[in-house]
């Protein structure tokens, strides 16, 4: 068994580079920073199994990959539910894809939290990237769409990824890690090349709709 590819957690023999939610999504606008949805707290899913529910995770898939991310959280797409998919490496070159419904991270002790600056950026804050601390290691317990629980453990960027997304669900961003100055750059950086970044995007969805 290939287990260079992580559905869900688990090892699959093969999975393809279109994750079979995006080939059924549609694409949805991404929420930019500074949209109220963004900085507060999501609310729970309390209904599992809808047809409503695995709809928003197909269009949340395809949005994610027109943008090139490796994670998309509900807010992003204007929904203020618990809830983020992922695409995303580790930094040992293992593919991890799946979804998480009401996630709690769990992160190591603060004796044994090793913390890495590495650049990070986000799809609601489109052209910017900063350096930003997390820890190398850390584990998102949940459920899945139909309300199975799901314990998803990452490291290296993966790690990141599971962290970055659960603060979107708190109403954070990364920008709210950074110092003043810092996240004044960022802004700037995002004021330069948004629009860039934004056609960008809607070449890409004009292609994959041919």
């Amino acid at each position: 068994m290939d287990r260079r590819v992580r559905v869900q957690g688990e090892p699959v023999e093969s999975y393809p580079a279109l994750p079979p939610e995006a080939e059924r999504g549609s694409v949805r606008r991404i929420t930019v920073v500074g949209e109220e949805v963004l900085s507060r707290p999501c609310r729970a899913v309390t209904e599992f199994g809808t047809p409503e529910l695995s709809a928003l995770i197909d269009d949340m898939f395809l949005t994610m990959h027109i943008a090139e991310g490796a994670g998309l959280a509900a807010n992003q797409v204007d929904v203020d539910l618990r809830l983020f998919v992922y695409d995303c490496p580790d930094d040992h070159g293992i593919r991890h894809v799946g979804h998480l419904v009401n996630p709690v991270l769990d992160l190591p002790d603060p004796g044994r939290r090793r913390l890495l600056d590495d650049s990070e950026g986000c799809l609601s804050v489109p052209g910017a990237a900063m350096e930003v601390p997390r820890t190398d290691r850390a584990v998102a317990r949940g459920f899945d769409k139909d309300g199975n629980p799901l314990v998803i453990e990452g490291t290296g960027y993966f790690a990141r990824c599971l962290q970055h997304e659960t603060d979107h669900l708190i109403g954070h961003t990364y920008l709210d890690r950074l110092a003043k100055r810092d996240r004044k750059d960022a802004l700037r950086q995002m004021a330069d090349r948004r629009e860039d970044v934004f056609a960008q995007r809607a070449r890409r969805a004009a292609n994959l709709s041919q």
